[in-house]
Parts: C-alpha cells; structure tokens; sequence
C-alpha cells in the first residue's frame, strides 16, 4: 500500500468517523485545507477522501467554496427507523420460542456499560456521547443478531452508519435525555426476556419516535 494511499484511507476514515459521531454536523462547509491543517498531512488525501464521502452522499462539493457536510435528511431518518422496526420486531417474534437465557444476560451487560457511561457525562461531552451512541447501537444489533437469520443481520448492519450518526444527533439534541433512553432500553430487554412480542413492538416504536423526534405514524 503506498504512503498516499494510506493518508487517503486515514483522512477519509477520520473524517467519516467525525460526521457519524456529529463533530462535523450536518449543514457545516469546511475546506481541504482546515482538514489537512488538523489530520496533519497535504491537501491530496484529504482531496481524495471528500471525493470518496461525496460518492457515498455524506458530502456535496463545491469548487473554490469547500465542502458541505449533507445533513441527515428528515425522510431517510423515517426510512432508517421503519427499516429498524422491521427487522427488530422481526428478530424478537423469531426469539420468543427459544432460549433467551444468554441473551438476556447479553443485553444486562450492555445496560450496565450504558449506565456506566452515564456516570462519566458531564454536560454534553462529545466523547463520552460517541460511546453511547455507539453502546446504543450495539444493544439493539445484540437481539438481531441473536435471532441468527444472516440475512436480517446483514440488512440491520447495512444501517449501522446512519443509524449511529442519527443516535449521535439525537444525543447532542438533547443530551440530558440519555438516562430516558437506558431506562427504555431496560424495558426492551425485559419484554424480549418475557417473549412478549406485542408489547416489544409498541415499546420500540415509542423508543424511536421519542429519540430521533419522529411521527412514525404507519407503525402505531
């Protein structure tokens, strides 16, 4: 692998990484050079990852002007959470049936290192809220994944991005809201440990209109 390379692959994974936890926010135009200046290395890897993170559609670039961050639209948001419920719900019904000894233990363990991060929040500490979004994402992969159907699994990952950054932007929102979120997490754990498939659907589709602020109308 060659040097420019390298710094091409370091630049656009440090900056990807910053959109997802929303250090960079969406709506924020910011230059080559302020970016290089910052990752400590030229202009060209930095060029060749926004070109990479404007194929994705994170970012749209403007000659002269910089680069724009795309914010995070308020569709894809309802698509990302109509997909999640869908596959979520659908992992729970296939659980009821079996065994969920260690997946409950599974989701505990996760609780508690949710609950240990809230210890360490003060204020609205970007670090600390970029573990929880991150925790946040792994508590839910955890029961879609113990469901063991690859292919539920591989289309839930596939959201793993966007559904980080929209936790990260709804964490920022409004930080303080990350004890309401544990405590709905808590009871998501305990309806999949009873094997009560209705009362999980209702519960989630709560847990996601109140975190990321929206109406999700079709699934109540």
């Amino acid at each position: 692998m060659s040097k420019t390379y390298s710094s091409a692959e370091r630049a656009y994974r440090e900056i990807k990484e910053r959109i997802l936890t929303g250090s960079l926010p969406g709506g924020e135009l910011i230059s080559e050079g302020e970016i290089a200046t910052d990752l400590g290395t030229s202009r060209t890897p930095v060029r060749e990852a926004f070109l990479r993170l404007e194929t994705e559609g994170w970012m749209r670039l403007y000659p002269k002007r910089g680069a724009l961050v795309v914010p995070i639209p308020s569709h894809e948001a309802e698509h990302v959470a109509h997909a999640r419920f869908v596959v979520e719900a659908a992992a729970v019904r296939a659980l009821a049936s079996r065994d969920r000894a260690e997946l409950a233990g599974n989701l505990r363990d996760s609780l508690a290192r949710q609950r240990d991060l809230l210890t360490e929040l003060t204020g609205s500490d970007p670090q600390v809220l970029a573990r929880f979004a991150t925790e946040d994402t792994d508590f839910h992969r955890t029961y879609v994944a113990a469901a063991d159907n690859p292919l539920l699994t591989g289309f839930y990952d596939s959201l793993r991005e966007r559904q980080r950054r929209m936790n990260s932007a709804a964490l920022h929102r409004a930080p303080m809201n990350v004890d309401r979120i544990v405590e709905e997490h808590a009871r998501l754990a305990d309806l999949i440990a009873a094997g009560d498939t209705a009362a999980f659907d209702t519960a989630l589709v709560e847990h996601l209109a109140g975190v990321h602020q929206l109406e999700l109308k079709g699934l109540r």
